[in-house]
């Protein structure tokens, strides 16, 4: 088929889902059409306009910047279908009923463009039974196409067609999905809950079923079933109270249903446990839905957290304790013993976890011919879907597949398990599921490699499961001595032997001393032997300069050191900025304080959609010294150049507000916006292609002529008076409680840089002029108490210290 190329989508439904799928596609700068009933009154299409409107009061945000609501129009059914002809791909995201979904479908169908993608958002519904609800003809270019909640943030979707689907055409949903959206993509079987949820809400339902037969607590099963087996910190409870206690019921009622119709239940052995404990239905009947309510589970009374006691009839304070011998068993490194030991101790808490882990393991051994093409998908999908650390057969794997899968057999034989199917038969055929030649599926009974799709060439270090072969390492080109906080110079001969990669290999890459010499080295070796360089790792980007070694600094009194510490910490952007080669910088995840001013002063930036970027010394006390206050200053300049009058200070007065408050961009649109990135910076949603993209940019910028920019010596700043405009403001806050003193002062030093010091204002002054600035209010911050307080606290307790 021709490639897929899709302009504009349609979302049919303006409810959670729909509204914020609509501003997913918005923030990839795809205009989009939100359909919803006409209004009883005033415009037709207000239902559709209220739930745009609110997406701007949501948290986390769907939308990546606010404008990006612009790019959504609302429509009615009523009113507005023949608007559906503009669209290359809708969506439907209504209701989870077949009835209504199949009535909207001949409503919408008439005004589908021939070669329009047409898919349903639904969690669990036969795409099939959908599918047949279209004239024959639109059947070609249906599938299923399930995004988890919230969008923007959740990687997974499943991609489910049918057998009418062109195959092609899910080769380039898949593809379309993957880079424009950044969706991981698994491709699940048309089955009940499909692949995720079905296993999710079982693994859910599993605990449910084990806590109530053991008499445990919910929160010391929540301590038990969080972090500490590899799942997220809001565990089983925590996590129903998240997603909503009504919709988890309508999730399990929607499964039972289902499983229900087929054989009567008996194509699932697990049927009659998917049900709705008593005690869940009784808070639901109470209003208590969990979070978006305010009480659930859990409930914050009288200032103290309080979780439900079924058993008492009401609520307790939320204690949650660890037997300390199950403690220690979690401890353990070796996955065996720790298996092994869980289904030996008798405790409560250690047959709680063995029992959930035996059934979630019997449960996907089983069904793993029915829902997924193969062990990969499974894992994957958990990882991705539910935040899951490992998936139920990698974890099975790593416990000693042989050593488990008896135990499994003997809790069947005698009685144990939740229900009393054997494995099927290919478990004791196996030493495990994944290997390097690639995943076990039951319908082929062989181990299938990775999908060849061109997409995911793009994706030089996707996701692995455990005992999948393991991703190049590249080619080391020199690293710096061992010690903490290094640096490795490397390439990847298959993509670009000529354009090297910069890591740092520190824990979560702050930028010490080490790492500081081992930049400059880098960059001095791509100048003479290379034709560019990246910087990139995996997220974080850089969390900023090591405030240990600064603090350590401080306490012996070396001010004179610290002082040569953060010139040659602004050498490094200077490098960066300067150096002879081009140097592209691929941000992800958090890029603070140096990581962001070294980000600032490449020749590109390659952002991931999510990158959190900012610089926030002044929750420490300081302000940016290492080129961040310099650049916000020669970028003013370069603005005030063309606009009329030529004054900078409107430009600093953002840049002032955006330093003192410590504002951190929550999107990589919103640091372009703030000026931390240009706008012909790249975007991509899908962060695995970013080191991809980043080395083709930087051979594109060799091939271009590209040269580095000089330090410009005649950059006019605002001065006097733009510090005492700033002061203004600082006086103001200061006089309504809303900043300490030492806040003052602390913002105070950044107008100081930021204006280019004590001078004339419209001045002209050196680039190194204003690093000597910054890096002169830098050290006068560090000589006071109160910052090294903050650093302190800091380092203390991982949060900011007003003092």
């Amino acid at each position: 088929m021709n490639r897929l190329i899709i302009r504009k989508v349609a979302v049919l439904g303006a409810g959670v889902m729909g509204a914020q799928i609509a501003a997913h596609c918005a923030s990839a700068d795809i205009p989009v059409i939100l359909f919803d009933l006409a209004a009883p009154e005033g415009a037709a299409n207000a239902v559709a306009a209220r739930a745009i409107a609110g997406l701007g009061k949501l948290d986390p945000a769907p939308l990546a910047a606010r404008g990006c609501a612009h790019y959504i129009e609302a429509a009615s059914y009523e009113h507005d279908l023949a608007r559906l002809a503009e669209c290359d791909l809708v969506i439907e995201a209504i209701a989870e009923k077949m009835e209504w979904k199949l009535a909207l479908y001949a409503r919408v169908a008439p005004h589908l463009r021939a070669d329009a993608v047409f898919a349903s958002n639904t969690s669990g519904l036969s795409i099939a039974a959908l599918s047949a609800g279209l004239p024959a003809a639109r059947r070609a270019r249906f599938c299923g196409v399930h995004f988890f909640n919230p969008p923007r943030y959740m990687a997974l979707v499943e991609l489910i067609p049918t057998a009418a689907t062109e195959p092609a055409l899910v080769d380039a949903l898949e593809g379309w999905l993957t880079t424009r959206l950044g969706k991981n993509i698994v491709r699940a079987q048309d089955t009940p809950g499909f692949l995720a949820n079905r296993v999710g809400v079982f693994s859910i339902l599993a605990v449910l079923h084990h806590t109530a037969r053991l008499g445990l607590a919910f929160d010391d099963v929540d301590l038990l079933t969080g972090t500490r087996i590899g799942r997220p910190k809001s565990a089983t409870f925590r996590t129903a109270d998240v997603v909503g206690l009504d919709t988890l019921a309508h999730v399990i009622g929607t499964l039972q249903a289902t499983l229900g119709e087929e054989g009567g239940g008996s194509a699932d052995p697990w049927h009659r446990h998917f049900i709705v404990p008593d005690w869940l239905q009784a808070l639901i009947a109470q209003g208590a839905l969990g979070q978006k309510r305010g009480a659930g589970i859990y409930r914050k009374h009288g200032g103290r957290l309080q979780v439900l006691d079924p058993a008492a009839g009401g609520y307790r304070d939320s204690a949650g304790e660890l037997f300390p011998d199950v403690e220690e068993i979690l401890a353990l490194k070796d996955p065996v013993e720790k298996f092994a030991a869980l289904a030996a101790h008798p405790h409560p808490q250690a047959q709680l976890l063995w029992s959930v882990f035996r059934d979630l393991f019997h449960y996907c051994a089983h069904h793993l011919g029915a829902i997924a093409g193969n062990v990969r998908d499974v894992d994957l999908a958990m990882r991705w879907g539910f935040g899951w650390a490992l998936g139920p057969f990698e974890t099975w794997q790593a416990a000693g597949w042989r050593e488990v899968a008896a135990m499994i057999e003997d809790d069947i034989a005698h009685g144990r398990a939740m229900a009393a199917v054997p494995l099927p038969a290919w478990v004791a055929g196996r030493d495990g599921v994944h290997a390097p030649a690639g995943s076990y599926s039951a319908a082929a009974d062989t181990l299938v490699a990775r999908t060849a799709l061109p997409v995911y060439r793009r994706q030089l270090y996707p996701d692995r499961v455990l005992g999948e072969a393991p991703d190049a390492r590249g080619e080391t080109l020199w690293e710096s001595p061992a010690g903490q906080g290094g640096v490795r110079l490397w390439c990847r001969p298959d993509q670009d032997a000529r354009i090297g990669i910069v890591s740092l290999t520190g824990r979560v890459h702050a930028i010490g001393s080490v790492a500081v010499d081992g930049l400059l080295e880098a960059i001095a070796r791509a100048e003479a032997e290379l034709d560019g360089l990246v910087i990139w790792h995996p997220a974080p980007f850089a969390v900023g300069a090591n405030l240990q070694q600064v603090a350590e600094a401080c306490a012996a009194g070396q001010f004179a050191l610290l002082d040569r510490m953060v010139a040659k910490f602004q050498g490094v952007s200077m490098a960066i900025r300067h150096a002879q080669v081009p140097v592209v910088a691929a941000v992800q995840g958090m890029a603070l304080g140096g990581g962001c001013e070294f980000a600032m002063h490449a020749a590109h930036r390659v952002f991931a959609l999510e990158s959190y970027v900012g610089l926030v010394e002044a929750g420490v006390g300081l302000i940016p010294a290492g080129g961040g206050c310099k650049a916000f200053a020669v970028q003013a300049h370069a603005l005030a150049q063309r606009a009329a009058g030529g004054d900078v200070f409107p430009y600093i007065q953002n840049a002032f507000h955006t330093i003192a408050l410590a504002t951190v961009a929550k999107s990589a649109r919103e640091a372009v916006e703030l000026g931390f990135g240009t706008p012909a910076d790249d975007i991509l949603f899908h962060p695995a292609e970013l080191l991809y993209t980043a080395i083709r940019r930087a051979r594109a910028l060799a091939e271009s002529a590209w040269h580095p920019p000089l330090p410009n010596p005649a950059v006019t700043v605002a001065g006097r008076n733009g510090i005492a405009t700033c002061e203004l403001m600082l006086v103001n806050m200061a006089e309504g409680g809303f900043i300490s003193a030492h806040d003052y002062r602390v913002a105070k030093a950044a107008a100081t840089a930021l204006c280019g010091g004590e001078v004339e204002s419209g001045a002209a002054v050196s680039e190194q002029w204003i690093l000597d600035v910054e890096r002169a209010q830098f050290v006068a911050l560090l000589q006071t108490e109160q910052t090294r307080q903050r650093i302190a606290h800091m380092l203390e307790t991982g949060k900011p210290l007003r003092n």
